[in-house]
């Protein structure tokens, strides 16, 4: 008899047993717990966390705001946002439970005596754990303008001492260029250490993102190709239909640089390009994120002219409405030279992408709402096979962030018939239609808030995470606001953006594959 164990049957399936984690009683206080964010957001994921039974039976979460406001005005504000912006249907049930661990205490950010009022309400609403700790999670749902005071109060006012075991997570953005940053952090670190930090960015909440490591790294077949020597080139993109809505104000000052391709794109072209980690530990991941955007080529002046492309949007039609130009959206500057697009070629020096460009390209009003990173693999040296279409496709792997979650396989096969025509076709995976069964896809709140009670940061950004994707972005955000900008708008709402875009990729013999 042989002693070779057989092999595993194709049709082997592997039960997931749900995990489960033993979260210690917290107590969450949310600085802005009656804005848009905390309403629209945080509560409604807070609630369906509850309802779902991920929360430890002790808790509480009070809300912080300068309006004067009773607990039970404050629950009636959180029902009233958990019925509009909730998902599925509200449980009487669960909101009985729910809003017995809600508080409310009235102050201003900058008032002194509104912090020790808020200390006080902690030290009376807090449950210690088994280990005699309080347990503190700050949440700054507010804008930045903010932040300075609210952290100055933090230290005067014992929130972050002995007595609370605190973590405090803050919403982007994380300064306006890298000065901004480094001064925001050096800010935070008057009252908390990096441990206790957890810079928050819903994109690394989506279950694709955060599938790039388990695909690239639990399958042995593709990271052996996950190089120079057999990958041309990669593209991103994150393209949205909406335009900026009531975020002029915002917008104005960040344009799409800021508010997508410092965090956004940077987070994912590190996922895609960044080495093997040592270990799945936070600090482990966020070290080789760094890595990445410390090797990414830097920009002169000749480089962005060439190599990088502008835009904002026009007139136009969107699902065969009618939409205004930036310029005459609610709020914006008349003559705004503000941009909504942004495409540009990066290069990663670094032995593994050396000479590989990575195509990106994000932008408001285009024609489609889709965010989808795609691995184009080298031609084959010889052409043995004839093809109908004009075009031949290489290898590309797909993986869809939005509006599908998915992964696809383009592959070449031969076309049924007499002739040896190669024909292309796609091998594809979509989480909600193959993923069959009681399947739960948490929202990317769901998950950060989650890890963020557990004490996992693997998902947040590290100061000098955050430091290095500005020093990336910094000269084309300066070229740009120190440069007039060349025939704004350039691009009509309903396209794939200027023209420019698709010259930048044509002229190095490649395409967008999305166009």
């Amino acid at each position: 008899m042989s002693d070779i164990p057989d092999a595993p049957s194709a049709s082997q399936s592997c039960e997931i047993i749900p995990e489960r984690f033993d979260i210690e009683p917290f107590t969450m206080v949310i600085f802005g717990g009656t804005g848009d964010l905390s309403r629209r957001k945080l509560l409604p994921t807070l609630f369906h966390l509850c309802e779902d039974r991920n929360l430890p039976d002790n808790f509480s979460i009070i809300g912080f705001a300068s309006k004067e406001r009773s607990d039970e005005d404050y629950r009636s504000l959180v029902r009233d946002s958990i019925k509009e912006f909730g998902e599925g249907e509200f449980s009487d049930r669960c909101w009985e439970n729910f809003s017995s661990h809600l508080y409310y205490t009235s102050g201003g950010f900058d008032d002194n005596e509104s912090y020790r009022r808020l200390s006080k309400r902690l030290e009376e609403v807090s449950i210690p754990t088994k280990g005699g700790t309080r347990e503190i999670i700050y949440y700054l749902a507010v804008p930045p303008q903010f932040l300075p005071d609210i952290f100055e109060r933090f230290s005067l006012c014992n929130l972050c001492n002995n007595t609370f075991n605190s973590r405090i997570i803050i919403e982007k953005p994380f300064g306006q260029n890298r000065k901004s940053a480094a001064a925001l952090n050096q800010l935070i670190a008057r009252s908390f250490n990096e441990s206790q930090v957890y810079r928050i960015d819903h994109y690394l909440g989506k279950e694709t993102v955060q599938n790039i490591l388990f695909f690239r790294f639990a399958n042995s077949i593709f990271e052996p190709l996950w190089n120079r020597r057999y990958i041309d080139h990669v593209q991103i993109t994150v393209a949205e239909s909406l335009g900026i809505g009531s975020r002029a104000g915002f917008y104005e000052k960040a344009g799409v640089v800021r508010d997508i391709v410092q965090n956004h794109m940077m987070q994912i072209l590190a996922l895609v390009a960044m080495e093997p980690p040592i270990s799945l530990e936070a600090d482990h991941i966020r070290d080789e994120k760094v890595k990445v955007y410390r090797t990414i080529r830097n920009m002169d002046e000749s480089y962005i002219d060439r190599f990088t492309v502008r835009g904002q949007y026009g007139t136009g039609k969107i699902n065969n409405k009618d939409v205004s130009s930036y310029r005459n959206e609610k709020e914006t500057y008349p003559g705004s030279d503000t941009p909504t697009y942004f495409a540009g070629k990066l290069y990663i020096d670094n032995w593994r992408w050396a000479d590989v460009p990575f195509y990106l390209r994000t932008g408001k009003r285009l024609k489609e709402r889709i965010t989808e990173i795609s691995i184009h693999f080298r031609q084959p040296p010889l052409r043995l096979f004839s093809s109908a279409c004009e075009i031949r496709e290489p290898n590309i792997l797909v993986l869809g962030v939005q509006p599908h979650e998915e992964i696809a396989l383009h592959i070449g096969v031969k076309h049924p018939g007499i002739g040896n025509q190669l024909y292309p076709v796609n091998m594809r995976f979509n989480y909600e239609k193959d993923l069959r069964g009681d399947i739960h896809f948490p929202l990317p709140y769901e998950r950060l808030l989650l890890d963020c009670m557990k004490g996992d940061q693997t998902l947040f950004a590290s100061q000098d995470g955050i430091e290095s994707m500005w020093a990336v972005v910094d000269p084309i955000i300066e070229q740009w606001e120190h440069t007039p900008a060349p025939e704004f708008p350039n691009y009509i709402a309903g396209s794939w953006g200027p023209e420019k875009a698709a010259q930048l990729i044509e002229k190095d013999g490649r395409q967008w594959r999305i166009a």
